[in-house]
Formats: structure tokens, sequence, C-alpha cells
């Protein structure tokens, strides 16, 4: 069952096409096919040009990515690679950063495979170097810190407090 209006819509048109000449009738299918296919080109045909004229603009850039994330890839598997202090290498590596480093602010104590500082105004970018420095050479993480800001006789920053170092597992 058509819907009334739709119904009095569709009588109306097919009258008034009847009512065109057939020069008319003509002209309007023109108008239409011309819509038509403006409307195939816009809808259908323009996006699938500009996808294949941008597709290798973009398959460049997607190069581009993976031979970065290939270069982070061989980064990391080259810090994975290196090979990691023995634990009384790394014991020794620490015991002598420390001194050198630190001075005699920091005194070092051993609890097993951990190690304990305690900082007496330690001056912070000494500290924030040697963290760094054991970091690197020892693989060792911070896994305690205890710290408190200590005044310095210069404008530097001072710690004072206690900070446990995990050394790394030994490998077999």
């Amino acid at each position: 069952m058509s819907h009334p209006p739709l119904a009095q819509f569709k009588n109306r048109a097919t009258a008034h096409w009847r009512g065109l000449g057939r020069r008319e009738q003509n002209l309007v299918l023109l108008a239409a096919a011309i819509v038509g296919l403006a409307l195939l080109w816009w809808v259908l045909l323009a996006p699938a040009l500009q996808s294949l004229r941008s597709a290798p603009a973009r398959h460049a850039q997607a190069d581009a990515q993976l031979a970065q994330m290939r270069e982070w890839q061989a980064e990391a598997e080259q810090l994975r690679a290196q090979a990691q202090p023995l634990i009384g290498d790394a014991k020794a590596l620490l015991q002598s950063s420390l001194s050198t480093e630190l001075g005699t602010s920091a005194q070092l104590n051993w609890l097993g495979d951990r190690a304990q500082i305690t900082l007496k105004s330690t001056p912070a970018p000494a500290l924030s170097r040697w963290l760094a420095q054991v970091r690197s050479n020892t693989h060792a993480l911070p896994a305690e810190m205890k710290l408190q800001r200590s005044p310095g006789e210069d404008q530097t920053l001072h710690w004072n407090g206690t900070l446990m170092l995990d050394l790394p597992a030994a490998k077999s």
C-alpha cells in the first residue's frame, strides 16, 4: 500500500510528465543523467581517485615510520644484549663510583645484593650524575629513597637521607 501523500505526488508527477512534449522529456532526462553522473563522480569516483593520488605519499610515510621502528628495535636488542656485570663487579663499580662522584658525603653498606647509601649534605647535581652512571654501568635500580632537602653552603640543593639500590640478579 502506498502512502496517500506519496501516491498523490506520484500521480501529479506522472500527469506532469505526460503533459510535457517529447523534446522537454528528453531535456529532463538529459538533466537527470547529468545530475546522476555528477553524483556518481562526487560520491564514488573522486574519493577513490584522491586515495590513489595520495597513496604514494602515505606509503612513503609508512616506510619512514617502519624504518624508525626497526632502528628502535635494533637499539632495544643491542641494549638487551649488553652483558650485565657480575655481582662482584657491580659491587666494585658501585663502591668506586660512589667514592669518586660523591666523596665523603655518601657511605655504602651492603645488605646482601642490596646497597644502602647514606647521604649527608650531598649536592643534588652530583647525586643525579651518580645515579645515571650507576644505572648505566651496574644496572642497579633504586628500590627505596628517603631523602630530605638540606641547606648547602652554596646555592645548590643538597640531600640527606638513605637510598637503597637493588643489583641485578646474577646470570646463569
